[in-house]
Protein backbone atom coordinates (compact mmCIF):
# COMPACT_ATOMS: atom_id res chain seq x y z
CA UNK A 1 0.00 0.00 0.00
CA UNK A 2 1.09 3.63 -0.87
CA UNK A 3 -0.05 6.56 1.22
CA UNK A 4 -0.37 9.80 0.01
CA UNK A 5 -1.56 13.47 1.47
CA UNK A 6 -3.22 15.94 -0.76
CA UNK A 7 -2.73 19.09 0.70
CA UNK A 8 -5.13 21.66 -0.42
CA UNK A 9 -4.44 25.57 -0.60
CA UNK A 10 -8.38 25.49 0.38
CA UNK A 11 -10.06 27.04 2.96
CA UNK A 12 -12.71 24.61 3.64
CA UNK A 13 -14.92 23.46 6.50
CA UNK A 14 -14.37 20.08 7.09
CA UNK A 15 -17.46 18.80 5.98
CA UNK A 16 -16.99 20.62 2.90
CA UNK A 17 -13.90 19.20 2.28
CA UNK A 18 -15.73 15.86 2.89
CA UNK A 19 -17.82 16.62 0.61
CA UNK A 20 -15.94 17.95 -2.58
CA UNK A 21 -12.84 15.90 -2.17
CA UNK A 22 -12.65 13.32 0.38
CA UNK A 23 -15.73 11.61 -0.56
CA UNK A 24 -15.50 12.19 -4.67
CA UNK A 25 -11.99 11.27 -4.60
CA UNK A 26 -12.71 8.02 -2.72
CA UNK A 27 -15.26 7.12 -4.39
CA UNK A 28 -13.15 7.59 -7.46
CA UNK A 29 -10.41 5.19 -6.69
CA UNK A 30 -13.10 2.40 -5.43
CA UNK A 31 -14.57 2.99 -8.72
CA UNK A 32 -11.00 2.11 -10.50
CA UNK A 33 -10.58 -0.49 -7.55
CA UNK A 34 -6.70 0.57 -6.94
CA UNK A 35 -7.27 2.29 -3.56
CA UNK A 36 -9.40 5.18 -1.58
CA UNK A 37 -9.67 7.70 1.31
CA UNK A 38 -8.31 7.51 4.86
CA UNK A 39 -10.06 10.63 6.28
CA UNK A 40 -8.95 14.04 6.41
CA UNK A 41 -7.73 17.22 8.14
CA UNK A 42 -7.40 20.60 8.91
CA UNK A 43 -4.93 22.99 9.13
CA UNK A 44 -5.96 26.39 11.26
CA UNK A 45 -4.09 29.54 11.29
CA UNK A 46 -3.32 31.14 15.13
CA UNK A 47 -6.49 33.59 14.34
CA UNK A 48 -8.59 30.83 13.98
CA UNK A 49 -9.33 31.03 10.12
CA UNK A 50 -8.56 28.02 7.64
CA UNK A 51 -5.02 27.65 6.28
CA UNK A 52 -5.30 24.93 4.41
CA UNK A 53 -7.12 21.42 4.50
CA UNK A 54 -6.06 17.58 2.91
CA UNK A 55 -7.24 14.16 1.90
CA UNK A 56 -5.53 11.21 3.47
CA UNK A 57 -5.17 8.77 -0.02
CA UNK A 58 -3.95 5.53 -0.69
CA UNK A 59 -3.45 3.24 -3.29
CA UNK A 60 -2.84 -0.38 -3.57
CA UNK A 61 0.04 -0.21 -5.48
CA UNK A 62 2.27 2.61 -6.50
CA UNK A 63 2.51 1.95 -10.07
CA UNK A 64 2.67 5.29 -13.05
CA UNK A 65 -0.95 3.89 -14.32
CA UNK A 66 -2.72 4.03 -10.79
CA UNK A 67 -0.96 7.47 -10.02
CA UNK A 68 -1.81 8.81 -13.64
CA UNK A 69 -5.01 8.11 -12.74
CA UNK A 70 -4.43 9.77 -9.26
CA UNK A 71 -3.56 12.82 -11.08
CA UNK A 72 -6.64 12.48 -13.54
CA UNK A 73 -9.16 12.65 -10.51
CA UNK A 74 -7.45 15.56 -8.99
CA UNK A 75 -7.84 17.89 -12.19
CA UNK A 76 -11.35 16.86 -12.82
CA UNK A 77 -12.33 17.90 -9.51
CA UNK A 78 -10.34 21.03 -9.60
CA UNK A 79 -7.92 22.51 -6.91
CA UNK A 80 -6.42 25.41 -6.03
CA UNK A 81 -3.05 26.52 -6.69
CA UNK A 82 -0.58 26.08 -4.33
CA UNK A 83 -1.47 23.16 -3.70
CA UNK A 84 0.50 19.83 -3.62
CA UNK A 85 0.49 16.03 -3.66
CA UNK A 86 3.12 14.07 -2.02
CA UNK A 87 3.96 10.49 -0.23
CA UNK A 88 7.02 9.57 1.55
CA UNK A 89 8.96 9.43 -1.55
CA UNK A 90 7.90 12.29 -3.71
CA UNK A 91 6.15 15.60 -3.82
CA UNK A 92 4.17 16.76 -6.70
CA UNK A 93 2.35 20.21 -7.23
CA UNK A 94 -1.12 20.48 -8.59
CA UNK A 95 -4.14 23.09 -8.72
CA UNK A 96 -5.28 25.23 -11.58
CA UNK A 97 -7.84 27.35 -9.19
CA UNK A 98 -7.57 30.43 -8.31
CA UNK A 99 -9.20 31.38 -4.59
CA UNK A 100 -10.67 34.96 -3.67
CA UNK A 101 -11.96 35.83 0.23
CA UNK A 102 -14.41 38.05 0.37
CA UNK A 103 -14.30 39.94 4.05
CA UNK A 104 -16.94 41.10 5.04
CA UNK A 105 -16.75 43.47 8.01
CA UNK A 106 -18.86 42.36 10.96
CA UNK A 107 -18.12 45.46 13.26
CA UNK A 108 -18.12 48.69 11.72
CA UNK A 109 -21.16 48.83 9.75
CA UNK A 110 -24.44 50.67 11.05
CA UNK A 111 -26.79 48.11 13.51
CA UNK A 112 -29.67 48.86 10.69
CA UNK A 113 -27.23 47.21 8.04
CA UNK A 114 -26.68 43.74 9.31
CA UNK A 115 -30.28 43.83 10.68
CA UNK A 116 -31.92 44.54 6.95
CA UNK A 117 -29.32 42.61 5.02
CA UNK A 118 -28.60 38.78 4.76
CA UNK A 119 -25.13 37.38 4.07
CA UNK A 120 -26.79 34.44 2.47
CA UNK A 121 -27.64 37.03 -0.09
CA UNK A 122 -24.54 37.98 -0.79
CA UNK A 123 -23.42 34.29 -1.53
CA UNK A 124 -26.39 33.52 -4.09
CA UNK A 125 -25.91 36.70 -6.06
CA UNK A 126 -22.00 36.72 -6.19
CA UNK A 127 -22.26 33.04 -6.99
CA UNK A 128 -25.30 33.60 -9.61
CA UNK A 129 -23.27 36.12 -11.04
CA UNK A 130 -20.12 34.17 -11.48
CA UNK A 131 -21.97 31.55 -13.48
CA UNK A 132 -19.01 29.82 -15.34
CA UNK A 133 -16.48 31.91 -13.84
CA UNK A 134 -16.27 30.82 -9.97
CA UNK A 135 -18.36 29.31 -6.97
CA UNK A 136 -18.74 29.81 -3.71
CA UNK A 137 -16.85 27.26 -1.69
CA UNK A 138 -16.93 27.63 2.08
CA UNK A 139 -17.24 30.79 4.67
CA UNK A 140 -14.71 31.36 8.00
CA UNK A 141 -16.63 33.41 10.66
CA UNK A 142 -14.01 35.32 12.79
CA UNK A 143 -14.71 37.83 15.59
CA UNK A 144 -14.51 40.77 13.49
CA UNK A 145 -15.47 39.95 9.78
CA UNK A 146 -17.18 36.40 7.93
CA UNK A 147 -15.03 35.50 5.47
CA UNK A 148 -16.60 33.87 1.35
CA UNK A 149 -14.44 31.84 -0.07
CA UNK A 150 -14.82 31.43 -3.54
CA UNK A 151 -13.05 29.39 -6.35
CA UNK A 152 -12.27 29.45 -9.99
CA UNK A 153 -10.49 29.85 -12.94
CA UNK A 154 -9.25 33.66 -12.48
CA UNK A 155 -9.33 35.63 -9.52
CA UNK A 156 -9.08 38.66 -11.33
CA UNK A 157 -12.26 37.79 -13.36
CA UNK A 158 -14.19 36.80 -10.35
CA UNK A 159 -13.50 40.03 -8.39
CA UNK A 160 -14.42 42.39 -11.62
CA UNK A 161 -17.57 40.39 -11.85
CA UNK A 162 -18.71 40.65 -8.23
CA UNK A 163 -17.51 44.49 -7.75
CA UNK A 164 -20.59 46.13 -8.97
CA UNK A 165 -22.74 44.01 -6.57
CA UNK A 166 -20.27 44.52 -3.76
CA UNK A 167 -20.36 48.62 -4.29
CA UNK A 168 -24.28 48.80 -3.86
CA UNK A 169 -24.94 46.15 -1.17
CA UNK A 170 -24.96 47.46 2.10
CA UNK A 171 -23.44 44.63 4.17
CA UNK A 172 -20.56 44.71 1.61
CA UNK A 173 -19.41 47.96 2.78
CA UNK A 174 -16.34 48.24 4.13
CA UNK A 175 -15.30 44.71 3.01
CA UNK A 176 -12.35 43.33 1.46
CA UNK A 177 -11.20 41.09 -1.66
CA UNK A 178 -8.17 38.85 -0.95
CA UNK A 179 -6.26 36.44 -3.41
CA UNK A 180 -6.01 33.23 -1.33
CA UNK A 181 -4.62 30.94 -4.13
Amino acid sequence: MYRLTLQMNARLQPLTRGELYEDLIGEALEAYEIGGVDGGGTMLQESGEIEFCDVEIFLDKKTDENMNLLFEIIAELGVPKGSKLYGEDAEYKVGTLEGLALYLNGTDLPDKVYKKCDINHVIEKIDELLDEEGAYYSYWEGPNDTALYFYGASFNKMKKIMEPFLEKYPLCEKCRVVQIA
